[in-house]
């Protein structure tokens, strides 16, 4: 398995992946996400692909199938008035293909990303969990993170 940026070869597999995350997020709340849509065109993937702020990384098998995909989003605060001046690395997307599960390719994905946080300096690497993705939660507690903050809503 190789651990690399995302490039226009992976277009397929990063969507297939983008799918698997939806159904997830689409059954746990369905009153915030529909199924069977598409979250990027391939214009729009290509373009956060080649984005150096926004870094999208993808674990491959030797065969060049996408395994994995790491969607990350490196967040500048050193121009903030209330924030410390610190470069934080924000992971907005961690997927490992369901038929590939178990077999420590997102442990990969999450070291290659924290090894880039490191490169770059970052402070700290974030992310969001969706409550109802408690596997999601377990997995990255198991990486070591722990709550930073905890979003509410009161649906109306």
């Amino acid at each position: 398995m190789e651990i690399r940026r995302a490039c226009e070869k992976d277009l397929a597999g990063v969507h297939s992946l983008l799918s698997q995350v939806l159904t997830v997020h689409a059954e746990g709340r369905p009153d915030l996400f529909r199924a069977g849509t598409r979250k990027y065109t391939d214009g729009e993937l290509l373009g956060i692909f080649a984005d150096d702020a926004h870094p999208v990384f993808v674990a491959v098998g030797d065969d060049g199938a996408v395994l994995g995909h790491a969607f990350c989003e490196v967040q500048d605060f050193r121009g903030s008035n209330n924030m410390q001046p610190i470069l934080s690395l924000y992971i907005d997307d961690i997927c490992v293909d369901e038929k590939c599960r178990g077999r420590h390719v997102g442990t990969a994905l999450y070291q290659r990303v924290i090894d880039f946080a490191r490169e770059l300096g970052c402070y700290n690497v974030t992310l969001n969990v969706w409550a109802c993705n408690p596997g999601a939660q377990r997995f990255y507690e198991a990486m070591g993170m722990v709550p930073l903050k905890t979003c509410l809503e009161q649906v109306l």
